[in-house]
């Protein structure tokens, strides 16, 4: 239901509409530059709207920082109240012509294995429903950090988001498993060769401690900073590495593959979901995490 009702000030005075509609704007793109541009504004028009509300509020709404802003917990439950009726109100007012493509392309950001292996297949019959999606991938940190900024509209992160200004629920759990070649698969898999995404064996390290509580042998033998490309260089027999299971599960049923150890209890990553928080998602980003939700629960 549309209220005219607007959120009071200290004073008791109604807010004005249009400094709540350029707040929900920054407060959405993460930016005060962003906001400016989905209104078609000046950066120091909106920069002096949000000084007018905070005065009003007298209250800070937004942290300022070198690339973007973060909501404070002021801002976040002004955006929990106000993002509603402004949404419906600017249904009305601006209804999107029948048949338009007014929707923007969704962005969203990940691991590029997780992405290349799971995701885009899974959201491939999107792009049917006029869905247009820009894929980033990237480290989780810097995801997250661009996330808060308004550069994506949802992220997966192995990350666990911190903070009130990102919201996220848990997606899938990657189980890590120890594998090589078959030529590799009778030796002691300590004097094996191992092969890693980064030269300290994050993956590596974590599972040797996690299963062996130790730290694993040596230094590695091969780093590429790509797991598909650890997983084929494992295939081709350079030697031992720890992936994620989906990753590698066409190549173990096949045997071209070995699973060389299989623990009681075998270390797992959660991925999480996320998007901003007080940001309700709706059109084209909603459908990607509806999907994305109902997906993961069988990867």
């Amino acid at each position: 239901m549309v209220t005219d009702r607007k959120p009071d000030g200290p004073d008791g005075r109604p807010l004005d509409l249009m400094l709540l509609r350029t707040f929900l704007a920054v407060h959405r793109a993460g930016s005060l530059t962003a906001g400016a541009r989905l209104l078609g504004l000046s950066q120091p028009t909106v920069t002096g709207q949000i000084r007018a509300l905070e005065q009003r509020l007298g209250r800070q709404l937004f942290e300022r920082l070198p690339h973007g802003v973060v909501p404070t917990p002021v801002a976040l439950d002004l955006a929990a109240r106000v993002a509603d009726p402004l949404d419906q109100l600017a249904a009305v007012a601006e209804p999107a012509p029948a048949g338009s493509r007014a929707e923007q392309p969704v962005h969203l950001g990940g691991p590029a294995e997780l992405l290349a292996v799971r995701v885009l297949p899974a959201l491939a019959p999107l792009v049917a429903r006029d869905v247009t999606l820009r894929v980033t991938s990237g480290l989780a940190d810097d995801l997250l950090d661009g996330l808060r900024a308004g550069r994506f509209d949802l992220v997966l992160s192995a990350v666990r988001p911190r903070g009130r200004a990102v919201a996220a629920v848990p997606l899938m759990d990657e189980e890590f498993v120890l594998v090589a070649g078959p030529e590799w698969a009778d030796r002691p898999f300590d004097d094996v060769p191992l092969v890693s995404y980064a030269e300290d064996l994050p993956i590596v390290r974590r599972y040797w401690r996690h299963v062996f509580h130790r730290r694993p042998p040596g230094r590695p033998a091969v780093v590429v900073p790509d797991l598909r490309a650890v997983l084929a260089a494992v295939v081709a027999g350079a030697g031992v590495s720890v992936l994620p299971r989906y990753l590698c599960t066409a190549e173990v049923e096949s045997g071209s593959l070995r699973v060389l150890y299989e623990p009681d209890d075998a270390p797992i990553n959660t991925v999480y979901l996320a998007h901003r928080a007080g940001a309700p998602l709706r059109g084209h980003p909603r459908l990607v995490r509806e999907l994305l939700l109902e997906q993961g629960g069988s990867w």
